[in-house]
């Protein structure tokens, strides 16, 4: 539907602001209505005049389908429907903010802000009307104030300017590693004990290549977007033999909602397993039952570690490369198995090289290397507003992994019984 069939609709909440210098207005210079809604005009700062509507949540809000999407981003109301196919972090980043304020996160996902706006420039079709709130009315506007606050300040002291020395040596610990275990492979040949030395060398390198690409997809490493995305084309694809575009593509959903199922992909692994509290219950009353998920806290370390990063998602990045048809990303993916099988194959020959391959993937935009410095703002940030801060030690992180997907399991079996 059309902007100018969406405003003859009776009921569209569409406000005033300063009065539009074209014929919908009388002798006397007040607005004549224009159907059953009146066209105003917002004044730009490069001093032309630009007719725009104003909007209220209420309006806003019932464009959050797939074939109609409005968002907002500092107040601004911008139709994405048809850019939405064309956004480079994929078309459900911006789905899952549609009838949403989504500054926050378009400000942590671009790098160079002034060139993305140039992109929405031609998207805008209004802004909020001054009475409504800059968010959402069901958001903590304190709460998303002092957010935004916490960013300018971290703004100002240069938190998110990167230390290319940190990522440099951080590179060369991961070429050392691989240089390293083949070298001792071609000195001490590939006995059992060279085979676990290697192998464990090569999963510390194949580790520190998931933390950097990381950093890399976030684009905080370089101040340019293009040199992020080549390197990190360089580690994940080539040093880690995984899609970039794959990643990213279910990454920048689950930073935009994280945890919020089903819009993280990083928690919908059913039929695997059942995550959360809406998931299961979801499950339990269409009466699914794949596997006994009464029993998946028991086989999450039998099944979840042995495979999610070696089987499950190197197969689902295979699978997009060649259904997206991501060339670049197939060509990158291809020098890291041909380097594996010229570097490894020799001893171990092809089935050894794939089995090496599967052991050394056990492990899973501001620096990484101030993180540290950051954190107690957060945290005070989250005092002050009665929000739980939490920092555990990765062991303790995989024992409450169990103990959720037991209680997801309880919550399944209440709804599949009942």
């Amino acid at each position: 539907m059309k902007l100018e069939e969406k405003l003859e609709h009776t009921e569209s909440p569409v406000r005033s602001c300063q009065p539009c210098l074209n014929d919908t207005h009388q002798a006397n210079g007040k607005p004549r209505a224009n159907g059953k809604t009146e066209v105003y005009e917002k004044q730009e700062a490069n001093g032309k005049g630009k007719c725009l509507n104003l909007y209220t949540w209420e309006e806003i809000q019932r464009h959050n389908k797939e074939t109609d999407q409005w968002l907002v981003i500092d107040r601004k109301v911008y139709n994405v429907t048809d850019w939405a196919g064309k956004h480079p972090g994929g078309h459900r980043v911006l789905n899952h903010y549609a009838g949403e304020d989504a500054t926050d996160a378009f400000r942590a996902m671009h790098l160079n802000l002034s060139t993305v706006r140039l992109y929405l420039q031609p998207l805008l079709i209004g802004e909020l009307s001054p009475e409504e709130p800059s968010q959402e009315k069901n958001k903590n506007p304190q709460l998303v104030e002092d957010f935004r606050q916490l960013r300018k300040t971290l703004e100002t002291m240069n938190m998110f300017s990167a230390n290319l020395g940190f990522f440099f040596l951080h590179l060369a610990q991961i070429l050392v590693l691989e240089v390293l275990a083949w070298l001792i492979l071609r000195h001490f040949g590939s006995g059992w004990t060279v085979t676990i030395l290697i192998s464990f060398l090569l999963t510390v390198s194949q580790a520190q290549s998931s933390f950097l690409q990381h950093d890399l997809g976030h684009n905080s490493m370089f101040k340019k977007s293009k040199w992020n995305r080549l390197m990190h084309k360089f580690v994940m694809c080539h040093l880690k033999g995984i899609s970039a575009d794959w990643w990213n593509y279910r990454h920048f959903q689950h930073h935009v909602k994280p945890n919020i199922y089903p819009k993280d992909p990083d928690i919908d692994l059913g039929p695997l397993f059942l995550v959360g509290d809406t998931q299961p219950v979801k499950y339990g009353k269409k009466k699914i039952k794949y596997i006994d998920y009464e029993k998946q806290h028991l086989y999450f370390y039998m099944v979840a570690l042995p495979l999610l990063m070696p089987v499950y998602f190197n197969l689902q990045s295979m699978q997009v490369m060649y259904l997206r048809k991501y060339w670049v990303d197939i060509a990158w993916v291809s020098s890291f198995y041909l380097r594996y099988f010229i570097t490894f194959g020799p001893f171990y020959g092809i089935f050894g090289t794939v089995l090496l391959i599967y052991l050394v993937n056990l492990f899973p935009t501001m620096p990484r290397h101030n993180y540290h410095k950051v954190a107690p703002l957060v945290k005070s940030l989250c005092a002050k507003h009665g929000l739980q801060y939490i920092n555990k030690p990765i062991l303790k992180g995989f024992g409450d992994i169990v103990r959720s997907l037991k209680k997801s399991a309880a919550l399944w079996m209440e709804a599949y019984y009942e």
